[in-house]
């Protein structure tokens, strides 16, 4: 539970002006009804924390006390995977197994999402068992996805199922040749009532008998061991109301309904100020001259965006940090010479107008028959300019957009310590049974009017200014798709080209 008066609490004189009448508070004779005042803020904001527990508290600009209510998401986890092959089993499984490898394949399935794989490890002994913390896979659901699948439906089965499929040989081509798999059998786990009552559960735990050798002669067959978890994972959801270039206010969404809670301000300076308080950390290269257009068509720096919380403070900032050019020879900016952001909160220690680099965003192109927009993040331990650490990184379709994320459980490396952006270690380490999802983002792609969606665990936001950094990321990697375009390529009017 927080209750976030702002930054030092500056947002209480003018909350207590609604409440009291303005120039009261300045009032020397008025104390006792000052004293009053707060004593009827606290009774109120207990009525609202006991209707709201595990709730963010925030005072809006207008002085009065609003919820940062949670979205129920839900975390399907798959782990501890492994598979026995007993030695009276089919001789002609377990020659497939040997022939390929000490790894067989699974496929994991659940209606409703893509198709995930995962390697499963053979396991020879009878007494040994896989790591039970290991999660190879996870399915994150909302309420509309708990619907639809305990709903029976006109076009599939009357109950849902989560199906593990388990293959021997190895997927893809070899030399050409195609590698041919063979399955050895399916898991099955139906989905019940108990996937939407939001609570950990452990839906299976152990091994189970897979496939045709079940049964096969009075034979024992394969054995698959694996976990499967619910967890709930309630989530902030923020979604920009516009483009990030035309400054949009920052709504939290709670259902159908809309609760500003940030502002966003773009601007873009081809100059490095001495009195930025960002230029140290900024690329020294300059234009050579020529307009501005000109300037654009050969590099694209200066970009900023300030997050503001309700007050007008600014609480977090994404800075282009390296330029954005075209490599050598091309038209395009290359993985060889990215460009970079520089998400910053600000410095307690310093100046009003100070700022701390908290985490580093590159972006490149990466062209194939469909070109990608690569964002790769770091985060920045106190003082540290370049390097950091690695958190996250993938691909983004430059044509129809995509997600990215950060999430230990997803591609992602392995587990990290993920300061808090106030270096509180409210993010304690991210190791995929204890960090899991932190944030996820979603941007459209070139030349489509983009207003970004944010999701946010709740267990990594302590306080407004926690959101407000991932809001200055999102932002960042929303950009980079445009500051990633080819640079012979003109802007189309209506777009966000036309930035």
């Amino acid at each position: 539970m927080n209750v976030d008066f702002g930054r030092q609490g500056k947002e209480l004189p003018w909350v207590l002006n609604s409440i009291c009448g303005e120039g009261l508070v300045s009032s020397l004779p008025a104390i006792k009804a000052i004293v009053f005042c707060y004593v009827k803020l606290v009774a109120y904001l207990c009525d609202r924390i006991l209707d709201n527990p595990g709730s963010e508290f925030v005072i809006n600009g207008e002085g009065l006390v609003t919820t940062m209510d949670p979205e129920a998401f839900v975390r399907l986890s798959i782990g501890s995977l492994g598979l026995r092959i007993p030695v009276a089993s089919s001789k002609a499984v377990q020659d497939g197994i040997h022939a390929s490898s000490s790894l067989c394949l699974c496929e994991i399935r659940l209606r409703g999402f893509p198709v995930q794989t995962a390697s499963v490890p053979l396991i020879f002994s009878p007494e040994a068992n896989p790591d039970p913390h290991s999660i190879v896979s996870s399915f994150y659901l909302e309420e509309s996805n708990l619907k639809a699948l305990l709903t029976a439906g006109c076009f599939h089965a009357s109950h849902a199922y989560l199906e593990i499929a388990v293959f021997t040989g190895r997927q893809g081509f070899h030399c050409g040749v195609s590698s041919k798999k063979k399955q050895i059998g399916t898991f099955r786990l139906q989905v019940g009532p108990e996937w939407g009552e939001g609570k950990p559960v452990i839906l299976h735990n152990g091994w189970a008998g897979i496939g045709k050798t079940r049964h096969e002669g009075g034979k024992p067959g394969a054995e698959l061991h694996l976990r499967v978890k619910l967890d709930p994972d309630p989530r902030y959801v923020f979604q920009f109301e516009d483009e990030t270039a035309s400054s949009p206010q920052i709504v939290q969404l709670q259902g159908t309904i809309k609760q500003p809670i940030f502002s966003c301000k773009f601007s873009r300076d081809r100059r490095t100020s001495q009195l930025d308080p960002m230029s140290t950390y900024w690329s020294s290269g300059s234009s050579t001259g020529g307009t501005a257009q000109e300037s654009e068509r050969r590099e694209r720096k200066g970009w900023r965006v300030m997050i503001h919380d309700l007050s007008g403070s600014a609480i977090a900032a994404a800075f282009m940090a390296t330029p954005f050019v075209p490599s050598t020879g091309c038209d395009r900016v290359a993985r060889s010479n990215p460009g970079a952001w520089l998400i910053a909160r600000p410095d307690a220690c310093g100046g009003p107008e100070s700022w701390q680099p908290w985490g580093k965003l590159e972006a490149w192109r990466e062209c194939g028959i469909r070109d990608s927009i690569c964002c790769r993040f770091h985060l920045l331990s106190e003082g540290q300019e370049g390097g950091g650490l690695l958190v996250s990184e993938m691909m983004i379709s430059a044509d129809k957009g995509g997600e990215f994320f950060i999430d230990t459980g997803r591609r992602t490396p392995a587990a990290t310590p993920l300061p808090s952006p106030q270096s509180s270690g409210d993010f304690a380490v991210l190791s995929p049974t204890v960090g899991g999802f932190v944030m996820n983002c979603r941007v459209q792609g070139e030349g489509k009017s983009s207003k970004p969606l944010v999701q946010l665990a709740m267990r990594h936001v302590t306080c407004v200014e926690d959101a407000a950094i991932f809001m200055a990321l999102a932002a960042a990697v929303d950009l980079s798709i445009e500051a990633c375009r080819p640079f012979r390529r003109k802007a189309k009017r209506g777009t966000r080209h036309s930035l």
